[in-house]
């Protein structure tokens, strides 16, 4: 039986070889889907004042219940003059600056207003709808730590906690080859023997969606003149990644046109399925792949290796891809030699994710790979894995 390295083996020698990319500072605005390159911390405590949680009114709790004057209203944005004396009260706005002397706000549905005093009928609690100066979080604190890939929500958090400029790894950039004399544009009418090139408009939106900065897919002839001209451009990238050509077959040029180029092959062919021929190799700090010709192939050594190396490129404290546990729908037949990713649908249930394999299974179905939500790992081994067997499951589609 032939030695072929194992996933985790593969994957251990791509992220020994990642270097991660050097860092820049940009807008908070302009951060969302970038990777911090450090902790970013509050400039300010988050909320910077004592505010009301509540339309209503600022009180001493030791004044309710009871009748009380009010002798200011407080706007957002607009501070009382003053601070509250005993036996007062001020009505106040949500996001108001609750006033000194206040430790209470009463919510207006629990009092009757009566324009210059208001009538509360029960006791306010101490801190009773007030946020603390300081209760989000304090000047100083980590909002967002190193490592991690910015996502609306966040870019949220750090301009409200005052922070403007953010330090983040630069984007990968990523030359994208596909390799092939059939391969035409969509939109041309085919000619004998010709098919659609889709694997490389496929991995440059795959590839974008995890932080990298894609050129424009090249597609080249099997013609080792045009391979030389193609990968020479590409390796002036970050990540090279190829489609087709790395198999043994007299028109597969890629990995011989590569060695004359400089590039040091790490290893050839993995024991999986689909995509054992992936290939992986460096030149200087540039990171080589070569994925198979076969769509679906090309799809799952990009989630398995490429992806992984980008995130690690920008600074990802976890780029392994996250397998998630659910349940098998059907039973599935394991592969003794190889582990086997095998497209499914998910569905929800009453005890949680449940995965429908899809018919189909080729690796070159790119179509109907087009109805899978998930890819499942079933481990080599003999035998077969039972419906309602826990697998773990890899969400295909998702940012990052």
């Amino acid at each position: 039986m032939e030695s072929l390295l194992t996933l985790e083996e593969s994957q251990r020698q791509i992220l020994d070889r990642v270097e991660p990319l050097e860092a820049e500072e940009i807008l908070v605005s302009a951060s969302a889907g970038r990777v911090t390159a450090e902790d970013v911390r509050a400039r300010v405590d988050l909320p910077p004042f004592p505010s009301s949680a509540m339309d209503g009114f600022a009180v001493r709790s030791a004044d309710t219940p009871g009748t009380l004057p009010v002798v200011f209203r407080i706007a957002a944005g607009r501070p009382a003059e003053r601070a509250l004396a005993p036996g007062e009260s001020m009505g106040i706005a949500t996001g108001g600056v609750v006033p000194e002397g206040a430790d209470a706000v009463v919510p207006i549905e629990h009092v009757v207003d009566l324009d210059n005093k208001v009538e509360i009928a029960r006791s306010a609690e101490p801190g009773a709808s007030v946020r603390p100066r300081g209760g989000d979080v304090a000047a100083g604190d980590v909002v967002v730590p190193a490592g991690t890939r910015i996502t609306a929500t966040q870019v949220g958090a750090l301009a409200a906690a005052g922070v403007d400029y953010v330090r983040c790894a630069r984007a990968p950039r990523v030359a994208i080859v596909s390799t092939g004399t059939e391969l035409v544009p969509p939109g041309v009418p085919l000619g004998p023997g010709q098919v659609y090139e889709a694997n490389g408009v496929m991995l440059a939106a795959a590839l974008a969606a995890a932080g990298a900065q894609t050129s424009e897919p090249v597609p080249v002839a099997d013609d080792a003149a045009a391979h030389r001209s193609a990968l020479e451009r590409g390796l002036e990238a970050d990540v090279l990644v190829t489609s087709g050509g790395v198999s043994v077959g007299p028109h597969d040029l890629v990995r011989a046109i590569e060695r004359e180029l400089g590039v040091e092959e790490v290893f050839w062919r993995v024991a999986i399925k689909p995509g054992k021929p992936v290939a992986f190799g460096v030149r200087g700090r540039t990171l080589v792949f070569g994925l198979p010709g076969n769509p679906v192939s090309a799809l799952v050594g990009c989630e398995l290796f490429v992806k992984p190396a980008l995130r690690a490129l920008q600074g990802i404290v976890d780029p392994l891809p996250r397998f998630e546990p659910g349940r098998l729908a059907a039973p599935l037949r394991r592969n003794d030699a190889r582990d086997e990713l095998v497209r499914a649908r998910t569905r929800l249930d009453e005890d949680g994710v449940v995965l429908e394999p899809l018919s189909g299974q080729e690796s070159h179905m790119i179509a109907a790979a087009a109805a899978a939500d998930a890819l499942v790992h079933v481990p080599r081994g003999e035998g077969e894995l039972a419906a309602g067997a826990t697998v773990r499951w890899l969400r295909l589609g998702v940012a990052g």
